[in-house]
């Protein structure tokens, strides 16, 4: 199997009922680009038609040049993990996640890539955030509430400098972070922080972007899942301190990333 330019990682738990329309989109935006890409859709234990839907996609996406994969976890292991196992599988310069009901659409993936492309960033996240943000449909006062007492605890606990870690929707370097994913212990919703912190603690280019986002409904993230992110924080600030995150010298001499 030979290397790309893009892999896009998307994944996906009981999306049969959303995937369809999001993959048709992805077909039509992809359409209009030059460069080799490969799409990997990673299922987490679905109990619906979502590996059904999803392999249906295949012929299409290979009609424009695209390598359309499904991977399946073994068992509903969390989104972490799904990110993780598809990072992993990626063989694309640029890996790139985003969420199954494209909240930010796929059309906003040029800002994202291009600072990378052009050897400005090693990490590009999307954000909500950032006062050039267009939020066009808000999530419920609950979950905005939230997210901003998960992002002061995050910084308190944390020390990242970031306004967002949690838009699905983020681009990587493989050379350069690959061994981020090797190293990535939260599988739940707090892994977002987790692979922030581990490339800003070693050095690694780090860029937060404005992007446009809405919410969907049908969100899998359950109120039980949510809280469960403010006890990772404290996980990740234990592994970090038992030496969990650091690469091996030959690895760190090879990327420039700084062993801790």
């Amino acid at each position: 199997m030979s290397n790309k330019f893009l892999s896009i990682i998307i994944p996906a738990y009981n999306e049969e009922k959303r995937l369809g329309k999001s993959l048709d989109k992805i077909a039509d935006f992809l359409a209009t680009k030059n460069y080799s890409i490969e799409l990997l859709i990673v299922d987490d234990g679905s109990l619906d038609k979502t590996v059904e839907l999803a392999s249906q996609y295949i012929v299409k996406f290979q009609s424009q040049g695209i390598d359309l994969r499904v991977i399946k976890n073994p068992g509903n292991c969390g989104k972490g993990y799904s990110i993780r196992n598809g990072m992993l599988e990626a063989t694309g310069e640029i890996m790139l996640f985003t969420d199954a009901d494209l909240s930010a659409p796929i059309t906003e993936l040029d800002r994202l890539i291009e600072p990378i492309s052009k050897g400005a960033a090693d990490v590009v996240f999307g954000s909500r955030a950032l006062p050039q943000s267009n939020i066009t449909i808000h999530q419920s006062t609950l979950r905005e509430t939230a997210g901003r007492t998960f992002n002061f605890l995050m910084k308190l606990l944390m020390g990242l400098p970031f306004q967002d870690t949690q838009c699905g929707f983020k681009a990587f370097n493989r050379s350069r972070t690959r061994w981020i994913f090797e190293k990535q212990r939260i599988y739940g919703f707090g892994f977002d922080v987790e692979l922030l912190f581990i490339a800003q603690k070693h050095g690694l280019r780090c860029l937060e972007l404005p992007v446009v986002w809405a919410d969907v409904e049908g969100t899998k993230v359950s109120m039980a899942r949510g809280l469960l992110a403010f006890a990772e924080l404290a996980l990740i600030r234990w592994y970090y301190f038992c030496g969990h995150y650091s690469p091996s010298h030959e690895l760190a001499a090879r990327t420039s990333v700084n062993p801790h």
